[in-house]
């Protein structure tokens, strides 16, 4: 952990120092100081109530900390207007354990709503919806609702919304824990293949069968702490 410490901050998209965020006496995150590089793969793993969902939403100010410091990109959280909060979250994409689809919104217009936050153009929507959604191979249910999809579809569909925006950096929080094994190891594949495409991938998880399919850097909490930073 401490030669990770040591690295120099020119490659690090990520730089946590000394983070806490208390919840009245309680601490949800105490003390975690870690770096993670531009176009790194990283698993946060732990317990239930280890901090992992806390971790990943003090990245992007859904819960800002008590105290410490955040860099992202280098932009500083403690220090960004709320006019800015926007334009540090189009930095990342996010994916969540139950999808977080509009159910009254098609696939096609499920992910082409980032894209109008975004302030594109009709055009370019149209072309990278169908663009992300073949790659998820989800351009056949275009047209289709979510409720409508399983559980791995809508995870596609999800992961299609997180990269719509080509993201600097993927957030999944228990990607795969509603899903099959082979749905699960699906949404695993994508989010390794825009890894490979330059993004930054943070999965929050406790499926060790994930974890042990690949060689990456695991990021271990309890109770708030961190406990290890290791490769396997």
């Amino acid at each position: 952990m401490n030669n990770h410490a040591e690295k120099t901050d020119k490659n690090a998209i990520i730089r946590m120092f000394h983070v806490h965020m208390r919840y009245d006496a309680k601490h949800a995150l105490a003390d975690i100081s870690i770096d993670i590089t531009k176009n790194e793969f990283v698993f946060i793993t732990g317990p239930s109530g280890a901090g992992k969902t806390t971790l990943l939403k003090s990245l992007y100010l859904a819960q800002p900390v008590t105290e410490g410091q955040i860099l992202v990109d280098g932009m500083n959280l403690s220090r960004i207007p709320k006019r800015r909060i926007p334009f540090l979250r189009r930095k990342f994409g996010i994916i969540f354990q139950d999808f977080k689809l509009i159910p009254s919104k098609t696939v096609y217009d499920n992910v082409a709503l980032v894209l109008e936050a975004m302030g594109k153009k009709p055009r370019l929507i149209q072309k990278k919806v169908k663009s992300v959604l073949r790659v998820v191979g989800m351009e056949d249910r275009a047209q289709a609702y979510p409720l409508s999809l399983s559980g791995g579809e809508q995870q596609r569909v999800a992961v299609a919304r997180a990269v719509a925006g080509d993201p600097k950096i993927i957030l999944a929080d228990e990607p795969t824990g509603s899903l099959d094994s082979q749905s699960a190891d699906t949404i695993f594949t994508l989010l390794e293949m825009f890894h490979t495409r330059g993004a930054t991938v943070i999965i929050a998880t406790h499926d060790q069968r994930l974890i042990e399919r690949t060689s990456r850097r695991i990021v271990q909490l309890e109770a708030g702490r961190l406990q290890s930073v290791a490769d396997i």
